[in-house]
């Protein structure tokens, strides 16, 4: 008798699940997608848009005159250095350079010091009134610089300030406080206060903890504020123009406007690209060196 085995089952074919067979939409990874390309776009736009016209004044600070309405947009024949050592010289741009440095070197360092300290005691400490001081500075911010111009010309000039350099780093320094309070009290907020109270502990005074304690915790902080009043203050032209007439003692934001007049008459392109390019490095250089302390400062509050 013959007897017939059962048929051995046969498995069925393996097929690899796409997307929809998991049941995962494959629409929010195509539109991260969009999104990333059209955001890397944007970006690249924008940096060409302010890379280039840099990039086309410095060039052009090399050039000769002819070649600058001959060919404003060819590469020049050849270096004309000269043009940066006639803007130096004779254009008196090295004295303006120096003037700058002074006024916004000692206008920094006041505004870092004395806002600091302010941003300190109303971050740490509680006092009848803290608050009100804290909304005042934040109005400081948002009063136009334009209505004080009058009034605050006849308090320096009956100060006996009016047309000198310290004058004007006092008003710098006025000006920039708003700022610098409102943002060093909110990074002073986000540092460990056990560090602090530590120190207390240990017999440090309230000057040895913020000088050598709580300062050096806010570096980031520090360098972030201090490049945006280094932007602000190094660009201003309306205060010194107001406050400062005296032609020796002018900035370089004055400067540039005396020699775009005088040498606008002699037909002197080169040599006002040249001190454009000039009075531009610095706030470049700036900006690169510190542009990791810059960010890292912004993000520390988020960070905490």
């Amino acid at each position: 008798m013959k007897t017939t085995e059962p048929p051995v089952p046969v498995p069925a074919p393996v097929t690899k699940a796409g997307p929809a067979a998991r049941g995962t939409p494959a629409g929010p990874r195509t539109e991260g997608r969009v999104l990333n390309v059209f955001s890397h776009g944007v970006l690249v736009v924008w940096a060409v848009m302010v890379v280039l016209p840099l990039l086309w004044a410095v060039m052009t600070s090399f050039k000769d005159d002819g070649s600058i309405f001959g060919s404003p947009w060819a590469l020049p024949d050849s270096l004309h250095v000269d043009n940066w050592s006639r803007a130096w010289t004779e254009a008196n741009m090295s004295d303006y350079f120096l003037n700058t440095v002074l006024v916004v070197g000692g206008s920094l360092v006041g505004t870092l010091v004395l806002g600091s300290m302010a941003a300190y005691v109303l971050a740490r400490f509680d006092f009848p009134g803290n608050r009100f001081v804290y909304y005042l500075f934040i109005g400081g911010m948002s009063f136009p610089v334009m209505l004080a111009l009058v009034p605050l010309f006849y308090v320096v000039n009956n100060m006996g300030l009016l047309n000198t350099l310290h004058g004007l780093i006092l008003v710098y320094i006025a000006y920039s406080l708003p700022f610098t309070v409102f943002f060093l009290t909110a990074f002073f907020r986000t540092l460990p206060a056990s560090v602090a109270e530590a120190a207390f502990v240990d017999g440090a005074s309230h000057t040895r903890i913020f000088f050598q304690i709580m300062l050096p915790m806010a570096r980031p902080g520090l360098i972030s504020v201090g490049i945006f009043n280094f932007l602000g203050q190094w660009n201003q032209y309306m205060l010194p123009t107001v406050l400062n007439t005296d032609p020796d003692k002018r900035v370089l934001t004055q400067g540039l406007v005396q020699l775009a007049v005088s040498q606008g008459y002699k037909g002197d392109w080169s040599g006002l690209f040249a001190g454009l390019v000039m009075a531009m490095l610095p706030v470049l250089a700036a900006y690169i060196v510190f542009q990791r302390q810059v960010v890292q400062g912004l993000t520390a509050g988020a960070l905490k």
